[in-house]
C-alpha cells in the first residue's frame, strides 16, 4: 500500500501523482508501470522512498484516480515477474473496447479512447513520457504498424459471446 504525498496538475492537462511506499519501488526502473487502484501507470520519477506518475486527461476520465487527495491511500502492485522484471504491469482489459481497453502498437502499450467500428479504426492514449521513448509518435498517419491485443480480453470477449 502506498500512501499520495502530492498532486499537481502537469503540461498535459492531466495530473502529476507523487505516491510514497517503499516495498513497490526495490528495483523499479524509468518507465516501469506501477499499478495504482488497478490502473496501470508509468514510473517517470522515483527515489527510494516514493514514486512519481503522470494521469492524463483520459485516464482521470475512465478511473476513479481523480478523487485521489493528498493523504489517501492506494493499492499498488508491480509489474509481473515471472523470472524478471517485465517493465509494466500485465494488462487484463477490464473495460472499453471489445472487453479490453489496452493493447500494443509496434510493442508499446497503449490504452483504447475510442473504437470507431465501422471504419475499422481506434484512438488510444500515450502518456507524454512514454511518446518520448517510443517510436509510435513518429509515424505517419497510414503506416503500417503491428498490433497485439490483450490475450484475456480476446478470452473474455469469446466467453461473452458464447453466452449470447
Amino acid at each position: 500500500m502506498g500512501k499520495v504525498q502530492n498532486l499537481g496538475d502537469n503540461k498535459d492537462g492531466g495530473v502529476e501523482l507523487k505516491i510514497g511506499a517503499e516495498t513497490v519501488l526495490e528495483g523499479v526502473n524509468l518507465g516501469d508501470s506501477i499499478a495504482v487502484n488497478g490502473t496501470c501507470l508509468t514510473v517517470t520519477d522515483f527515489t527510494n522512498q516514493d514514486f512519481t506518475v503522470g494521469l492524463s486527461p483520459e485516464t482521470l476520465r475512465k478511473t476513479s484516480l481523480i478523487e485521489l487527495k493528498i493523504g489517501s491511500l492506494v493499492n499498488l502492485e508491480r509489474a509481473v515477474q515471472p523470472i524478471s522484471r517485465m517493465g509494466r504491469a500485465f494488462c487484463a482489459g477490464s473495460r472499453g473496447w471489445h472487453g479490453c481497453d489496452c493493447g500494443e502498437v509496434d510493442g508499446t502499450s497503449l490504452t483504447v479512447v475510442d473504437v470507431f467500428e465501422e471504419e475499422g479504426c481506434f484512438n488510444f492514449m500515450l502518456v507524454s513520457y512514454t511518446q518520448q521513448k517510443i517510436v509510435v509518435p513518429l509515424k505517419e498517419v497510414g503506416q503500417k504498424v503491428n498490433l497485439e491485443v490483450d490475450i484475456l480480453g480476446k478470452y473474455v470477449e469469446r466467453l461473452l459471446s458464447s453466452r449470447c
